[in-house]
């Protein structure tokens, strides 16, 4: 049994913002490509280069107009809320085992809290989001003027009904996906848990769990996003306890750092006061599981530290925001241009009158008059729409289980320029495969595996002799091998034997054989007598790449069966056990890149020192040879991560000396590591080059292909893992992030200061089309001293990849895009530790995988399969963003060609602000008469769906914005205008008797000039769009029965109605058809080239 400090976190709302800040930060940025003898002769440079200076803007009116007043407004409700809510300064804190009572402070309960809203402020916070918008805020103010019987134009309902159906959507809507975040959250705080008490073992929700409770893990998930077995230890004290009851029986307690954020470091003591003289044991990060982590085997009972929101998982958890479409901010942007347009159009009548009388009074009537210059509908068309975009992707067949979460940004997907992407689980599937070994002179790859295989049978052929003989026979190669040293040339067997064998013993594997047996004592004992069977038998380690190894050597005759602290057994493929002693283990760090062990074969006593590591760390350790650069390079243009092997037999005379210089300087307390590294450095010197080994990271289905789609369509991608930088580095090339033919600029890991940094950065500006390479400590230091240098020359790479990302620099790097690019960019994970970044990004895409649905869950849209990103953003993405763009700028256009229409009326009848349609024909005209087929523009396409996929440089245009600008904007207008001209002004002209035949064929030639527009809009036509085209129609003529108060239903069944309709609403859509024709025969669009 395991027993180690547990950090509990099941929570994935942050309610705290945590910032730190660097003084240096405020230091003036230096200018780049300075040179570097300059730099490094002069510290004074620093004062007496110019410095950039950063513009201030300029805080007078235009700025308090131009949006400062949201900036005041945001900044005084920052500070009421920093008044009502101090945040609570985290502390250290003394836990005791098993007694929460005892906390000397309340901390906070575990619980999962991911709604937006409570039941007080539900009804407030969603009336908020929908006032904040220009549009509904100008509906709300248009529609209670109406309560002013001096300003009432029409009647109520005309007003009051549209915005009374957009608010009731709206909050319909919110409500839904309220009450599915609260069954979420009840589901995730409703989770058993064992507790363990005086009493025995209990089950406790885990939103019950408090801090000092004894929690026996079984089951959980990792926080740090990847599925590698970590070496944890148990305190030790514990562990010389006859049963578990005595936990309760002892006096001790656990002293803990404050909670932060690192998640890769922890400090605290274990005290036990019951015992004279007391124990103390120090606590470090190989002590503690943070939140979700899966225990191997077996059980660990370990004490609450930290919960709910003092978790690590939850302090690098970003705030959940409520994201807007930059297609919603264009529009907003669109309406305030309109609203302005209605103001200068009111004052114009106004002015035109002469200011006469009640002049104020008549300004506003004609600013609710013109008012359908902005129409509400446009609001409720957009939401609609976007809810059938949700639909479409979650029914796509070719992209099973995709789900929408955030309804509200689908077209975010036809606009991303950047896509920022975790690697391990996202682009790998974790799993890594051995594919190739190389001796020197002979290379096997998969398809020639069974010849080593038959090497190492022959290499240790079964024997009926006694075990100890058969052992000592053998183990004839090696000893053969051991004598013959370097001069003589080996056999290929014995090569092969040799380097098998080297795999098979430098590593830090275990195998673990599941226990059946379920009694405590009983399970003990039966680990003496494990039959070591291969279905019963799992490897772990802190790295695939060696249980890749491990496993690789089992399937070729040699297997780990066995290994502890000081011992290992190897079983061969006659049965044999070869058992080893450990005598030493160099585990692997970044910076020395390679791993060694000294072992001594227990049947012979030889001592063979193993090591193993990438090539620019072994290629200076091993004896000369002419093959190993080239085929590092080879294996590496394959995708492959290779690693050297290498061994060296040692004397027993050599060992007991490297022994103590090695304990002298780890007992050392200056300069200790440099001391270690150096007594081992006189070890690996002239080492025997065995083999190089070829381990493959098996990618996620078609992420090549998807990646180069990606690329083709414009898309920059970023990787951001916490992964090594040499595993991130051979990542991006096998994945072909970054393509065969491009450099690679890799920074330098350890930039500390600002000196570093500038060097670095001036080097890396010398360099083109180069892919970057760094980690997240350099990254630190640069965007301290260079941020927008940094940031300049990042954006013009075709890739980068930061390794060594914890997940709050993985938010910050896309904040950092969001604040120095203009663009879009969209982040997907699939692992907690993406969590902040999901939430960052524009747009957010989570893909369920081994590391659970916590990413998600947090996302804007659920995948299965990185390779369905593709058709989200090309199909899905580019459809969303072009129908919602035709169909607002559509329902403007019905707008304004009605208020065109009411400015002409108002200018021939002496400027009166007297409405041209009331009532049934306004609410009409909006609704049932129009609806179904400029909604029906939803089911518009311009290109086919294997025609988006096939040529990814079309998405290009997306991002350009140009579907929906200011120019397509003001197109509609002169449209507008044109046709509501031509509408009042033909009717003027034709009518002859009375003025309500003016409404008639004014109003019937309206409705048949906007259904003549969508058909002229619509690319691809679709049966249900044929369908709402004729059910409208039909919908108009049936009403003319009963709009008798409007119509003079004996004019309207007359030969001269119908041909006065028709020659005007031919006049107002003939010319258009004709323009169109002719643009798209003598500059068609790029799509309609491909269609064609």
């Amino acid at each position: 049994r395991v027993r180690c400090v547990y950090d509990v976190c099941v929570a994935v709302l942050c309610p705290h913002r945590y910032s730190l800040e660097d003084e240096s930060s405020n230091l003036d940025e230096m200018p780049l490509m300075m040179s570097e003898e300059g730099f490094e002769n002069d510290e004074s440079d620093y004062q007496t280069l110019p410095r950039a200076r950063v513009n201030q803007r300029q805080r007078g009116l235009g700025w308090f107009l131009c949006g400062g007043w949201k900036v005041l407004c945001g900044s005084c409700c920052d500070c009421l809320a920093h008044v009502f809510r101090r945040k609570k300064e985290l502390k250290a804190r003394t836990v005791w085992l098993g007694c929460p009572e005892k906390c000397e402070e309340k901390y906070p309960k575990n619980g999962i809290k991911n709604q937006k809203y409570n039941i007080f402020t539900f009804v407030p916070g969603v009336l908020y989001q929908q006032f904040k918008f220009f549009l509904n805020l100008y509906f709300l103010v248009v529609a209670c003027s109406q309560f002013v019987p001096s300003l009432k134009i029409g009647y109520l309902y005309t007003y009051w009904a549209p915005l009374g159906f957009v608010l009731a959507v709206t909050v319909v809507r919110e409500a839904v996906d309220e009450v599915r975040r609260f069954q979420r959250d009840k589901e995730m705080n409703s989770q058993l848990y064992s507790k363990l008490t005086v009493r025995g073992k209990i089950q406790v929700k885990s939103s019950d769990i408090q801090v000092g409770d004894m929690i026996i893990v079984e089951k959980v998930k990792l926080l740090d996003g990847e599925t590698d077995w970590k070496l944890k230890v148990a305190v030790s004290c514990t562990q010389r306890l006859p049963a578990v009851g005595d936990l309760f029986s002892i006096s001790a307690y656990v002293y803990a750092q404050r909670p932060q954020l690192d998640i890769h470091s922890f400090e605290g003591n274990f005290t036990r006061e019951d015992t004279d003289p007391q124990i103390h044991e120090s606590l470090s990060i190989e002590n503690t599981l943070w939140a979700s982590t899966v225990v191997a085997s077996g059980t660990v009972i370990g004490v609450v530290i930290y919960t709910g929101k003092e978790t690590r998982s939850v302090l690098n958890t970003s705030y959940a925001k409520n994201k807007v479409g930059l297609l919603d901010l264009e529009l907003n942007r669109l309406t305030k241009a309109l609203f302005l347009a209605q103001v200068v159009l009111s004052v114009v009548m106004v002015a035109l009158q002469g200011f006469v009388g009640p002049w104020f009074r008549n300004l506003f009537r004609f600013i609710v008059l013109f008012s359908y210059i902005i129409p509400i509908s446009l609001r409720v068309n957009l939401d609609m729409g976007k809810s059938a975009y949700g639909w479409m992707i979650m029914k796509d067949e070719n992209i099973p289980g995709t789900v929408v979460r955030t309804s509200t940004i689908p077209e975010e997907l036809g606009r991303l320029v950047y896509l920022l992407t975790d690697k391990t689980g996202t682009l790998t599937q974790n799993e890594m495969i051995f594919k190739r070994l190389h001796l020197g002179t002979v290379s096997y790859g998969t398809d020639t595996m069974d010849e080593i295989q038959n090497h190492i049978i022959q290499s240790y052929p079964s024997s009926s002799s006694s075990s100890s003989t058969t052992t000592t026979s053998g183990l004839t190669p090696s000893r053969k091998t051991q004598t013959s040293g370097p001069k003589v040339r080996k056999s290929v067997s014995s090569r092969i034997h040799e380097a098998v064998k080297a795999i098979a013993l430098c590593h830090n594997v275990t195998p673990v054989y599941e226990s059946h047996t379920a009694v405590n004592g009983e399970a003990e004992s039966a680990e003496a007598d494990q039959d070591f069977s291969d279905d019963n038998r799992t490897y772990q380690a802190s790295s695939p790449d060696e249980v890749a190894l491990v496993r690789w050597t089992e399937s070729v005759g040699l297997t780990l069966v066995n290994r502890d602290l000081t011992s290992l057994q190897l079983k061969t493929p006659s049965g044999q056990i070869l058992s080893f002693h450990i005598l030493q283990i160099f585990p692997f760090t970044s910076e020395s890149k390679r791993m060694g062990i000294i072992v001594r074969e227990e049947s012979t006593g030889n001592i063979t020192f193993y090591m193993k590591g990438a090539d620019v760390a072994m290629a200076s350790i091993v004896q000369y040879n002419d093959w190993l650069e080239e085929e590092c390079g080879n294996m590496a243009r394959e995708g492959l991560r290779t690693l050297v092997v290498a061994k060296k037999s040692l004397s027993e005379e050599q060992y007991q000396d490297f022994e103590n210089r090695y304990n002298q300087a780890k007992l050392s307390i200056h300069d200790r590591a440099l001391k270690v590294a150096a007594v081992l450095e006189s070890l690996e010197r002239e080492m025997e080059l065995l083999c190089l080994t070829g381990v493959e990271d098996q990618l996620q289905t078609d992420v090549r292909p998807t990646l180069e789609l990606l690329r083709n369509a414009g898309i920059k991608i970023w990787m951001l893992t916490g992964d090594k930088l040499e595993t991130a580095t051979c990542i991006a090339k096998s994945s072909h992030l970054v393509s065969r033919n491009q450099d690679i600029h890799v920074f330098k890991s350890q930039v500390s200061n600002r000196g570093e940094a500038h060097l670095e950065l001036n080097a890396f500006r010398r360099k083109h089309d180069c892919a970057l390479v760094i980690s997240g400590d350099s990254l630190e230091v640069c965007l301290r001293y260079y941020e927008h240098e940094f940031v300049e020359l990042a954006c013009q790479c075709p890739a980068v990849v930061c390794c060594r990302c914890s997940p709050t620099q993985k938010a910050q790097i896309v904040t950092l895009l969001q604040q120095h690019t203009a663009n879009r960019t969209c982040a997907i994970g699939d692992g907690g530790n993406d969590v902040s970044m999901i939430q960052a990004a524009h747009c957010g895409i989570g893909i369920e995988g081994k590391e659970g649905k916590q990413a998600s869950l947090a996302a804007d849209f659920s995948i299965t399969q990185f390779k369905h990103i593709g058709r989200l953003l090309m199909v899905h993405g580019r459809n969303s963003y072009k129908r919602s763009a035709a169909l607002g700028q559509f329902v403007m256009h019905r707008g304004m060609i009605i208020s065109t229409m009411q400015a002409v009326f108002s200018s021939i009848f002496f400027f009166a602000s007297v409405p041209l349609y009331q009532g049934f024909l306004m609410v009409g005209y909006a609704t049932i008469y129009t609806m179904f087929p400029v909604f029906s523009l939803v089911l518009d396409q311009d290109v086919k769906p294997d025609m988006a996929l096939l040529y990814p440089e079309l998405y290009k245009d997306l991002t350009k914005g140009r579907s929906l600008s200011f120019k397509t904007f003001l197109i509609w207008v002169l449209i507008s205008i044109y046709q509501g001209g031509i509408l009042m002004y033909g009717a003027l002209l034709l009518f002859e008797s009375e003025f309500v035949h003016v409404v008639a064929i004014s109003f019937t030639a309206l409705i048949l000039t906007e259904l003549l527009m969508v058909a002229l809009t619509i690319r691809t036509w679709h049966w249900l769009m044929v369908v709402a085209e004729f059910f409208s129609l039909g919908c108009y003529l049936a009403s003319l029965a009963f709009l008798n108060e409007y119509f003079d239903l004996s004019f309207i069944t007359t030969w001269p109605f119908l041909w006065k309709v028709s020659a005007i609403t031919l006049v107002s859509c003939l010319p258009l058809y004709i323009i169109k024709y002719l643009k798209r025969k003598f500059s068609p669009p790029s799509y309609s080239k491909l269609s064609s």
